[in-house]
């Protein structure tokens, strides 16, 4: 089966790869060559001339933004079949998803969103989370991708995908600001790092920040997961949007969002999104690392 694949970076390169790996036949493009031709050195992956040389029966874009997702498409679409199908596997905001639906029909393209969470490891080895959404002969289809790449949940209605993955990763941020911040805590008591997380871990207090994030990619002084600050924040603001616009409680996504809007400022452009750990760290005057 072709697939057309438009985003090549940390998470599209290994999806990519994997697709190829699982027997597709693979048309890539990044507008930046040197990720396109990373990619195209994999076997069963074709570095495509352009745009519209990704047309397939199923087009999937790894990409930074919805706005992103519609320059593509709106360059791809006239050289799609009627009946085709576009896969949004990154994080888009539920409205521009819908407004991609409504331009993707004029054509007889359909629109499925499906964010991933997971690493560039995860990626690489078909290990992702899918959250596909949208009609649910169009989500049967884009499975038959998306199978390859890991675990798929059918979640709801078009848009649905892109507002559940905001709302996960606002709760992700929540969870890495609140852990890095009980831990510093901890060391101005004098507790060292690995002993409190073996016992957070073992306790009620568990998630991915103090079981991944935190001795992965922090203790290891890397500050390395392979998302950017920037992405995440992107995230966040979605996931407040959305608290706001359903009415209820959202003091938590509130002070998550000022406290990674801050960190943004005042970090380096490109900054890795653990390295809010980092901000904190400046912030509180000492560090969780030995």
């Amino acid at each position: 089966m072709r697939v057309g694949f438009a985003g090549l970076g940390s998470m599209g390169g290994g999806m990519c790869r994997r697709l190829a790996e699982r027997g597709f036949d693979v048309a890539a493009y990044d507008v930046d060559t040197s990720a396109a031709a990373a990619a195209g050195a994999h076997p069963g992956v074709r570095t495509a001339a352009g745009v519209a040389d990704l047309a397939a029966p199923v087009v999937v874009t790894m990409l930074p933004d919805g706005a992103a997702v519609r320059q593509v498409a709106e360059e791809l679409l006239p050289h799609l079949a009627a009946g085709s199908l576009i896969v949004d596997t990154g994080s888009s905001a539920p409205g521009d998803t819908l407004a991609l639906g409504t331009a993707a029909a004029a054509y007889g393209v359909s629109v499925v969103d499906a964010p991933v969470s997971g690493s560039p490891a995860a990626a690489r080895a078909g290990e992702l989370t899918l959250m596909a959404a949208g009609e649910p002969g169009d989500v049967e289809r884009a499975e038959r991708v998306l199978g390859a790449l890991g675990k798929v949940y059918r979640v709801g209605p078009a848009g649905a995908g892109h507002a559940l993955k905001a709302l996960n990763n606002l709760l992700s941020a929540v969870n890495l600001a609140a852990v890095a911040e009980v831990m510093l805590a901890g060391r101005a008591f004098g507790l060292e790092p690995a002993a409190m997380l073996e016992v957070i871990n073992a306790s009620t207090g568990r998630n991915h920040a103090s079981q991944t994030k935190i001795p992965d990619h922090v203790l290891s002084g890397t500050f390395d997961s392979g998302f950017a600050l920037r992405l995440m924040l992107k995230d966040i603001r979605i996931g407040t949007s959305l608290l706001d616009s359903a009415g209820g409680p959202a003091a938590f996504g509130h002070a998550c969002q000022e406290l990674w809007e801050k960190a943004h400022e005042e970090l380096p452009a490109g900054a890795d999104n653990v390295e809010v750990v980092r901000w904190l760290e400046n912030a509180s005057g000492r560090e969780l690392r030995a």
